[in-house]
């Protein structure tokens, strides 16, 4: 089998760029290309040092927007002033965060807030307290009001997803989804929650969930999915979509209409009298007859006065749910779907961001439900969904 030639890729060869001899160790171990070199001269010339973990001329010709930091702060920091703060961390795909966060964003005083918002640890007491309590049936009342907060979580979402474009960080969506949600003097849910620094989640390519915005910028052919959930009133909105990021391939397609069929096949099912564990029976099969697999680490949840509570909606079949739909409760269904057969999780220093295992992407999608009197309403639906 032959291979192709590649020259040296040294921005200053002093030999003419002839065919390179040599390539560095360290952006081949990273999956980094651009870093061959006919020598020693020019692989110390273009890449800094081989003790730091990301080449950084290497990495600046490089698509990935890797090229925009450095692993440890203060060591050889980029003029973009920013670094990847987890230097010996195996992660399983291509994707890294970029540091450092922005500030934490402030929400005005006369917006009122979820009891973890203000405790120092992020502690939902109110959800520990009503712990193995039976999910909560809404009165009219509840219902309504659970019913605005919805819309409201809807309009931020479509407010985000007009941002996904090459080039945008998560940060800046974050900080627009944060500014939408108390221009309606509602308090962005995640923020504060067990501690999560920022207002909403932004799960990248092969990040399956709870992934904390930073300054990487989006990259064509990148799928991301926004995960909003916002209080008003005394109630929870929870919704989630994935998007792409300009034109993506095949695989990423079928994975985002996979996922999305699953969600809506689900939803199908849900009325008086119908049971939470059928859910995975849905979903399971769908995503199997497309190649993908279905994450079991997490699950969908009640939502009302409380962020998460019971029902405990599992996504995968042949799961041990209890209960049944009864009229008055509120939940979520929120399938995770990978591709390929691997439904575990593999989760980032930060405490948070779960990636899949193989380094495969991942879709998402969520509702907030009404279970009513005769079937299923759909309270966070947007123009095109159920």
């Amino acid at each position: 089998m032959s291979s192709a030639t590649v020259l040296c890729q040294s921005s200053n060869c002093p030999h003419g760029n002839p065919p390179s001899r040599l390539e560095c160790p360290t952006c081949n171990k990273l999956g980094i290309r651009g870093s061959f070199f006919c020598g020693q001269e020019c692989f110390k010339g273009n890449c800094e040092s081989i003790t730091i973990s990301i080449c950084v001329e290497a990495l600046k010709r490089h698509t990935f927007d890797r090229g925009k930091y450095d692993v440890n702060p203060g060591t050889a920091r980029t003029s973009y002033g920013t670094y990847h703060p987890f230097a010996n961390f195996d992660f399983t795909g291509t994707l890294r965060p970029v540091y450092p966060l922005s500030p934490k964003r402030e929400v005005p005083e006369h917006i009122p807030r979820p009891d973890y918002a203000t405790h120092e640890d992020g502690v939902p007491t109110t959800e520990l307290k009503r712990a193995g309590q039976p999910p909560r049936l809404l009165n009219s009342e509840e219902i309504e009001k659970m019913k605005f907060a919805c819309r409201l979580g809807r309009e931020v979402l479509d407010i985000a997803a007009a941002m996904v474009r090459p080039g945008v960080t998560t940060d800046e969506i974050d900080a627009v989804v944060h500014q939408a949600t108390i221009d309606r003097n509602a308090y962005p849910s995640p923020l504060n929650y067990r501690n999560f620094p920022k207002s909403l989640c932004t799960s990248i390519n092969e990040i399956i969930c709870h992934g904390i915005p930073d300054r990487r910028k989006l990259q064509e052919g990148d799928i991301i999915n926004l995960d909003i959930s916002l209080y008003y009133d005394g109630f929870h909105a929870d919704l989630n979509a994935t998007y792409p990021v300009g034109e993506i391939d095949e695989d990423s397609k079928k994975l985002i209409q996979t996922t999305r069929q699953c969600l809506d096949e689900a939803i199908k099912i849900c009325k008086p009298g119908a049971l939470f564990r059928d859910i995975g029976k849905v979903i399971e099969p769908i995503a199997r007859a497309n190649g993908c697999a279905v994450v079991r680490t997490y699950t969908g949840h009640g939502i009302n006065d409380l962020f998460h509570g019971a029902p405990n909606i599992p996504h995968y079949a042949k799961n041990k749910a209890i209960g049944t739909m009864k009229p008055g409760m509120c939940f979520t269904i929120e399938p995770m779907i990978n591709l390929g057969s691997h439904w575990d999780t593999h989760h980032w220093p930060d405490n948070w961001t779960a990636t899949t295992v193989d380094g495969k992407r991942s879709a998402q999608f969520e509702e907030t439900l009404l279970i009513t009197e005769t079937g299923v309403e759909v309270l966070t639906a947007g123009s095109t969904d159920l």
